[in-house]
């Protein structure tokens, strides 16, 4: 079986760090990628981090994860609350998936409290900044160990 973790992140979080820091703080994706690398060194788990701006793309890679990950740990940002098809895809991937949001969407705009992304994930992690992704790669730790 693999030890490969997919990491997805979706729209805007290339501006990691630079957008809204108030929101998501002053860390940046590469910040994320060598937490999570760390902690799965830990675990023997490797990282695979992506992030684009583009729906199709992020339904692409969760269908290549499909044929090289153990699991995914999924940032959907805006594509949470309105891509069925992320969804969709998501839903072909055997493996466990978490979600995770860096800022606590439960107290922002009423249309953030939507996920559909969470119908498919195992487990959601929302408003621990980016340290919300080491949590989700020592739950895969777990699970996959």
């Amino acid at each position: 079986m693999s030890k490969l973790i997919t990491i997805l992140n979706g729209p805007n979080l290339n501006l990691l760090g630079k957008r809204e820091p108030e929101i998501y703080g002053h860390e940046t994706l590469d910040d994320v990628e060598k937490s999570c690398a760390a902690v799965g060194a830990e675990f023997g788990l490797d990282v695979k981090l992506l992030q684009s701006n583009w729906e199709g793309q992020i339904v692409d890679w969760v269908h290549e994860a499909r044929g090289e990950a153990a699991g995914i740990i999924i940032n959907p940002a805006a594509l949470t609350h309105t891509s069925v098809a992320v969804l969709d895809a998501l839903n072909t991937f055997e493996g466990p998936v978490f979600e995770v949001h860096i800022s606590q969407v439960h107290k922002r705009e009423a249309f953030r409290h939507h996920s559909y992304v969470s119908l498919r994930a195992d487990g959601v992690i929302a408003g621990f900044g980016i340290e919300g992704y080491a949590l989700a790669m020592r739950r895969m730790g777990s699970l996959l160990g």
